[in-house]
């Protein structure tokens, strides 16, 4: 099945692409790394008025969703540029707090997760949160129910310098005793999925680019056989993951999701080692740009789901719709 993007979804990567472009967001992610929050929370709030957020949150708290496919066309382009920050966890926790079965939570978190006031993370499973020091809202799944954190412990190294780890502060005020996690996990398997795929575009694009200007033996790298088939095959990939990912945008089947969460993401990790393979040493350094996609390709590989979890969700052929 061949999924095309409306003039109206199209405007919207088309504008998300270009507020990107002119923010500087490798800069941007260093800061980020190091612990200063300022220009991540400036390029958060720009985010938030165009209407990334809100597509996650029910018009009922203030939002304008859920629109889960144009979701997905936002945050192939927040994937594209490496924007930092909670982005999936917000989405999943709006996810989560919209279904609780009390409404008052929601109706007290969700209108500032929609505006970019807030921003969120989650922790399942006494596992760490990502961005726990840059969040205002934590939420952690404890024995008894869902929480909302009072604080955070240490930050944490990740594979990815700017995705800080940190615990979460036990206790905290008790927003509901049977979270409806499931849900919460496909919106952010789906975010995941569209994520990684505007990271394996964005490596597949710079990588095409260094190859026709790195010469050998008096001609560019890229004309070389053996270049062009690995860069065909890093694109067939690309392009075979983005037809699931907005197929599973329309169902939200938790299975048709974590396909497209696996094939994105697995797309994305080979994309990156591609890149790494065609430039060379230079891509092993930290100073150079395209570090900041190779390390993201590798963490969101098992952000949310391992491959091995979801293909077995995949087998377990989970049509249910959440």
């Amino acid at each position: 099945m061949r999924f095309l993007l409306d003039p109206q979804q199209r405007a919207f990567a088309d504008s998300l692409d270009a507020m990107l472009t002119a923010a500087d967001t490798p800069s941007v992610v260093r800061d980020w790394s190091r612990g200063d929050h300022g220009g991540g929370r400036a390029l958060w709030s720009r985010i938030a008025e165009v209407g990334v957020f809100a597509l996650a949150v029910p018009e009922a708290y203030e939002g304008m969703g859920p629109h889960p496919v144009e979701l997905a066309v936002g945050f192939v382009e927040l994937g594209r540029h490496a924007v930092p920050g909670p982005l999936v966890e917000t989405v999943a926790a709006a996810a989560l707090l919209a279904e609780l079965a009390d409404p008052v939570p929601a109706g007290r978190l969700l209108p500032s997760l929609a505006s970019g006031e807030a921003s969120a993370t989650l922790a399942l499973d006494e596992a760490y949160a990502l961005d726990g020091d840059a969040a205002t809202t934590r939420l952690a799944l404890a024995a008894d129910g869902l929480r909302l954190a009072p604080g955070h412990g240490p930050v944490r190294a990740s594979l990815d310098p700017a995705r800080r780890l940190t615990p979460l502060t036990p206790g905290g005020e008790l927003l509901a005793s049977a979270p409806p996690v499931a849900h919460a996990l496909v919106w952010a398997r789906l975010a995941t999925a569209a994520q990684a795929l505007g990271v394996g575009l964005a490596l597949l694009d710079r990588t095409v680019a260094y190859v026709r200007q790195r010469t050998q033996f008096g001609v560019p790298v890229g004309s070389f056989q053996a270049v062009k088939h690995r860069l065909a095959d890093a694109k067939i990939a690309l392009e075979f993951a983005r037809p699931l990912l907005f197929g599973a945008a329309l169902t939200m089947a938790p299975a048709d999701v974590a396909a497209a969460k696996v094939t994105a993401c697995e797309a994305a990790y080979a994309t990156a080692r591609t890149a790494l393979q065609l430039h060379g040493a230079i891509g092993y350094t930290a100073e150079y740009d395209l570090s900041l996609w190779l390390a993201k390709a590798r963490a969101l590989r098992t952000a949310w789901g391992t491959p091995a979890e979801c293909r077995a969700e995949v087998l377990s052929g989970g049509a249910r719709r959440w």
